[in-house]
């Protein structure tokens, strides 16, 4: 059973079973995990006339006996305070409260103290504390993502807080799944281990009995890395539809916040791009920008023939008119105008900040060698005046991490004349994600060049040509999934936690990566598990990134690093 059907189920069993009007409770967390897998107009069918926020609710005092109250909590302190004030003056006929991991007895005892006149009818533990992107995607959504870069001593709270977040979602996800794992994590990451080892302590210790689950012939995989061991991705521009999104425009929650980046109507603001609520998206999530406007072009040419209208379209721009002069266009295909407008803005912001030229210089320092004519175009886009600052900073980023052993001398010409093209991004930046992330402190082989096999692999995709080249990049994610179908992921890279082996090959593999995913990388999931494998892969992590998120976070720990310099 894949993630969202999982989330979707305990959704619906949480609803079904009460009769009459609801209103639906949620937390700033749970309202996410909720928004992804179910839509407004399925939750007025199941008579949920109101949504609100817990800290929102918590501030009116009218009375609404007439609805029955659905809560869908984290079992969190703060969360079960708000309800020990709610149960003790109440305002609804009936309080049905479901939490999305393990309650402790405590917060038990104390909910059953308040409620003194007896209007809770049930309380129960729903395993849903994960947001179900995708059917193999999830994400925690962590706000303090920055913290997976310290080391342990500088905040020792916030960072336990950060664990203990990560090792509920994941065992979340196994309790949701019925399954409990065998757990390696990356050698070098202090924080996958840490959480790899908590985990364990959590399903083979602490609450043993409930991962007790039937024993499949195979235990399933938890394999826990760490951003660090592949920063390349998340600096990369992107040419695949979802992940191209996100990194021009943003997704938050399978939303695309249009606001940002220009007036548009009101029904247009605010997007919905799921797989599980849109068709076209579903077929074109991971299709190259090319190809999207292609299919769009085909969606448009369909409705012209229903239209008997002949303009004809050659261009995005013909495709933008021919929406915004057709109202009922809009209406029947409310949906294509939100790919045409997607991709229309997605088209601006490519010629604006020259991403072809970009990028194809990010794909070269990211895939193949060479670094004389390296040093040269990151020199020629550093000098071009159209590129972003941003886009400069990455481009030093990407080569200083391909490049760092071989040629400090131009490391260091690079990093002076970011300083004084770019004054916002001092160098300061490159030096810390060296620090952090340089090839000393990475686990796996990044660039295919420490083993013979990859290194021929990598010869081969030379020779082949590749069919396009801003998408010839393969995270190290991908490397990493081969290795399991092959069963060749090595002990002393990704050690075992305690005395739980693994002979064989697993059939379900969790990765889950500590600092978050890309959709690039969700993206390869997909087409391995489309391939028959045998291996269904389901990818998870702290947050889903971009280059902006990467780099926000990366600043952010520069900053505490820099404050706490006597530690760091």
């Amino acid at each position: 059973m894949v993630l969202v059907s999982a989330v979707r189920d305990y959704v619906y069993r949480m609803l079904q079973d009460i009769s009459g009007m609801k209103v639906l409770i949620l937390d700033s967390q749970t309202v996410s995990i909720v928004s992804v897998v179910y839509s407004q107009s399925e939750l007025l069918q199941k008579e949920v006339f109101l949504v609100e926020l817990i800290d929102s609710i918590s501030k009116s005092k009218e009375s609404m006996s007439h609805l029955k109250a659905v809560y869908f909590l984290r079992p969190t302190s703060e969360n079960i305070q708000y309800m020990r004030r709610q149960l003790s003056n109440p305002r609804f006929g009936e309080y049905h409260l479901f939490f999305s991991n393990m309650l402790k007895d405590t917060q038990i005892h104390l909910l059953a103290d308040s409620d003194e006149q007896e209007v809770v009818q049930q309380v129960q533990e729903f395993y849903a504390d994960f947001i179900a992107v995708d059917p193999y995607h999830f994400t925690l959504n962590m706000p303090s993502n920055h913290y997976y870069i310290l080391p342990a001593v500088v905040d020792p709270s916030n960072l336990q807080h950060f664990c203990d977040r990560a090792v509920d979602g994941i065992g979340a996800v196994f309790l949701a799944l019925k399954r409990r794992p065998i757990i390696r994590y990356s050698r070098a990451s202090d924080i996958a281990k840490r959480i790899a080892q908590e985990t364990a302590k959590l399903m083979y210790q602490q609450e043993s009995g409930l991962f007790d689950f039937r024993r499949m012939e195979m235990s399933p995989l938890l394999l826990i890395v760490d951003r660090r061991d592949d920063p390349v991705t998340p600096l990369l521009n992107q040419w695949t539809y979802q992940a191209m999104v996100h990194e021009l425009i943003g997704i938050q929650d399978n939303k695309v916040d249009l606001r940002s980046i220009g007036k548009f109507p009101k029904d247009q603001q605010e997007v919905v791009l799921s797989s599980e609520q849109d068709a076209f998206f579903k077929a074109n999530m991971y299709e190259n920008f090319g190809d999207i406007g292609m299919n769009i072009k085909r969606m448009v040419d369909d409705f012209q023939q229903v239209a008997k209208s002949n303009q004809n379209i050659q261009t995005i721009e013909d495709m933008a008119k021919f929406v915004d002069n057709y109202p009922e266009y809009r209406k029947m295909h409310g949906n294509v105008s939100k790919h045409v407008t997607l991709v229309t803005e997605m088209s601006k912001i490519v010629e604006e900040r020259k991403l072809m030229l970009v990028s194809e210089t990010e794909q070269d320092l990211a895939c193949n060698g060479g670094q004389v004519a390296a040093f040269e175009a990151v020199t020629n886009l550093l000098n071009n005046e159209s590129v972003s600052d941003i886009d400069r900073l990455r481009l030093v980023m990407l080569y200083a991490l391909r490049y760092e052993k071989e040629s400090p001398v131009q490391l260091m010409q690079l990093f002076n004349k970011l300083a004084s093209r770019s004054a916002k991004y001092k160098p300061g930046l490159v030096q810390f994600l060296l620090k952090q992330a340089g090839a000393d402190k990475r686990t796996g082989d990044l660039y295919g060049n420490r083993d013979f096999l990859n290194i021929a692999r990598n010869m081969a995709r030379g020779l082949k040509g590749v069919e396009n080249v801003y998408t010839q990049h393969q995270p190290l994610l991908f490397q990493t999934m081969e290795s399991i179908i092959k069963g060749r992921l090595r002990d002393v890279d990704y050690p075992y936690v305690g005395n739980h082996f693994q002979q064989g090959r697993p059939q379900e593999v969790v990765i889950f990566i500590v600092g978050g995913t890309t959709y690039e990388e969700s993206r390869s999931v997909a087409q391995l598990n489309a391939s028959n494998s045998g291996i269904r892969f389901i990818l998870g992590g702290t947050a889903v990134l971009n280059s902006k998120r990467f780099l926000k976070d990366l600043e952010e720990a520069q900053g505490i690093a820099r404050s706490n310099a006597n530690v760091v």
